[in-house]
């Protein structure tokens, strides 16, 4: 067996290890962070069960830190209370980017991790399977129900030979993206092998299983072994180790080889993480901002790697350099050895240890200039910058443009490697990780005003006539559906306001159009929902009444958040696509028959009257949510 197939043979609840099929994994740990949280621990709460099932579950704070009103501090009262009160752990805000954290404190090899985020499967660099998806999915999981996917296919990357100067593991996955693309991954588990890996540290395989999500990969994950021991016993958990390696002669459905000897500095160009080109090829292009952090590029060795080339040296006049610690342990760290003062003395503005400008929550670009950032992400307008010009690369690539000014092959500037290898102990402090009340009845859950219920849907229609209400091209990202940002992030909690912002870098007149329309249907290309796993890209629509969205292709987590909150998602054929606009009046003679009985959706033009097909996918569990109007819906009849 490899290594996918290990962890997942023995947590397997439900289904058969076979590609394709349905199956459902029990889960070790979850996590949370504040964006998704609110509502999955009111999702939690809703099902009454008294205190999580898990082995761990841990509530972060790290999104929505920018207190600009009320809003952001009532929902970490709410988080820190009602954490308090079920048996969760609270990580306070400034403890720490939620993967960067659990990477260094909770991760295990050959446990589960569910989290409601998309960078969940940062963890895989530890030997875990981690899994992003939606904050319904993660509240089932508390309350000890397996989760169900689809058995991935296992691609293995065999990296052979070394690193050479001024190449990273970021260059590692940009290359990957480069090959794969961001539809390339879905259905797959990334796994990663070969004499390669055994130079690699858990920060730098952190870095690569991170971006595993742009790939639309299910997870990604590298062996347990003595690189995880080394990282583990530097944390201080060297008891939490074991070893998980791939059988000899272990099976894989596709195999990529990457020589990183032969690897050169890469970047993301504008606007996606696919655009991959080489360093070189861009050189030269003025440079505006950058930034270094995020959960993919903010550990201990990021930062330290970074310090080390711009010690001595002064930022170009024209840049503005931004630093994110990934967490506090990593703060605390280059605060006491130095390399803080390094990157101030070199001109950075250090930030909050939180995702910060990743997530557009501040240092939006100035408009038509270029951005250089270490993150996972460059999607359009992202940044908070309408047609920003965002680019993606290593922190030595960021180091080197942010010194010259221009974006730069760090080769131009580093003759010897700069890698930074694990140090013999990380600080260990962990008090502003929060246990739960040991008396969880004396805990009042503290609620904000912008705290709003949790929206439900009644059961699937028979039959519907409704209309087209958008219609998008491919790979829609859930930012483009529900975009983030200082402006729309606090209303997370809040479904009502949040759903006024629905498409709105896209459309911005969708919500009332689709409140006007009864909701309707959203009709988009491939790989539509794309990105992170916000559940508010599913959610929201449902509250304006979206009931179905037909498109070419899905993203793994927004199909699965869909159908949690009772969306049909269809996928049809270019034919149908391009066929049908704006506007064309749609008719489902027997919908919720066919749901029940067919793998087939009958769907009408009542324009000219033709009649088209539409293929569902769903298993009898997926039905059977969707029919009852989604699956909170599902488990209260249960």
């Amino acid at each position: 067996m490899n290594v996918t197939g290990k962890i997942i043979s023995t947590h397997l609840v439900s289904g058969e290890m076979t590609p394709g099929s349905e199956i459902a994994i029990s889960i070790d740990q979850t996590l949370t962070q504040d964006a998704t949280g609110t509502m999955a621990y009111l999702q939690f709460e809703a099902m009454g069960i008294p205190r999580v099932r898990t082995k761990l579950s841990v509530s972060y704070v790290d999104h929505n830190t920018l207190q600009t009103g009320y809003e952001n501090a009532d929902d970490h009262r709410f988080l820190r209370t009602i954490a308090s009160k079920y048996g969760v752990y609270f990580s306070r805000p400034g403890n720490g980017i939620c993967h960067q954290v659990h990477l260094e404190r909770f991760a295990c090899p050959g446990e589960t991790l569910l989290g409601s985020d998309s960078h969940t499967p940062n963890a895989g660099a530890i030997g875990m399977i981690a899994i992003g998806a939606g904050g319904l999915s993660v509240a089932l999981a508390m309350a000890g129900e397996p989760f169900w996917l689809v058995m991935p296919q296992v691609v293995r990357v065999v990296l052979k030979g070394e690193l050479g100067a001024g190449v990273t593991a970021k260059d590692i996955i940009l290359e990957v993206l480069r090959r794969m693309t961001v539809k390339g991954g879905v259905g797959k588990v990334i796994e990663y092998g070969g004499v390669g890996i055994r130079n690699l540290t858990v920060p730098e395989r952190a870095t690569i299983t991170n971006m595993g999500a742009e790939l639309g990969a299910t997870c990604s994950v590298f062996p347990s072994d003595e690189q995880t021991r080394e990282f583990l016993k530097a944390q201080g958990r060297e008891k939490d180790w074991v070893e998980l390696k791939p059988d000899a002669g272990a099976r894989y459905d596709e195999e990529i080889e990457i020589d990183l000897a032969l690897l050169e500095p890469l970047i993301a160009a504008p606007s996606s993480p696919d655009n991959v080109r080489a360093v070189r090829e861009v050189a030269g292009a003025p440079v505006m901002q950058v930034c270094i952090g995020s959960c993919v590029n903010s550990s201990f060795a990021d930062l330290m790697t970074a310090a080390a080339l711009l010690k001595g040296k002064r930022i170009h006049s024209d840049v503005s350099l931004t630093v994110s610690p990934g967490s506090r342990q990593a703060l605390q760290m280059i605060t006491q050895n130095g390399a803080l003062a390094d990157l101030v003395a070199a001109g950075a503005r250090v930030l909050e240890c939180t995702c910060g400008p990743c997530i557009g929550m501040g240092q939006s670009p100035a408009t038509n200039t270029v951005s250089l950032r270490t993150f996972n992400r460059n999607f359009p307008g992202r940044s908070g910058t309408v047609n920003d010009q965002v680019y993606l690369c290593s922190p030595l690539t960021a180091a080197a443009s942010a010194i010259t000014g221009t974006i730069t092959d760090p080769r131009d500037l580093v003759k010897d490697s700069l890698r930074i290898g694990l140090p013999e102990q990380y600080i260990s402090d962990d008090s502003m990780i929060i246990p739960p009340a040991e008396d969880p009845e004396s805990v009042r859950i503290e609620r904000g005003p912008n705290i709003k219920p949790f929206p439900v849907k009644g059961p699937l229609e028979e039959s519907l006539r409704t209309r087209v209400v958008l219609k998008v091209g491919d790979n829609i990202t859930t930012d483009d559906i529900m975009p983030a940002g200082a402006k729309i992030l606090p209303l997370r909690s809040n479904i009502p306001a949040i759903s006024e912002y629905v498409f709105a870098k896209v459309d911005a007149e969708f919500p009332s159009r689709a409140k006007s329309s009864g909701g309707g249907i959203i009709l988009g290309g491939l790989n539509y929902g794309q990105g992170s796993s916000r559940e508010h890209a599913a959610l929201a629509p449902m509250y304006l009444g979206v009931k179905a969205v037909l498109a070419r292709s899905f993203a793994r987590i927004h199909k699965d958040n869909l159908i949690n909150f009772g969306i049909l998602p269809l996928t049809v054929p270019s034919e149908v696509y391009d066929s049908l606009d704006r506007d064309s009046r749609i008719e489902f003679p027997r919908l919720a028959e066919e749901v029940r009985n067919s793998p087939f959706i009958t769907l009408i033009d009542d324009e000219n009257g033709r009649t088209y097909t539409a293929e569902h996918g769903l298993s009898k569990r997926q039905r059977e949510i969707l029919l009852a109007g989604g699956l909170l819906n599902s488990v209260r009849r249960q």
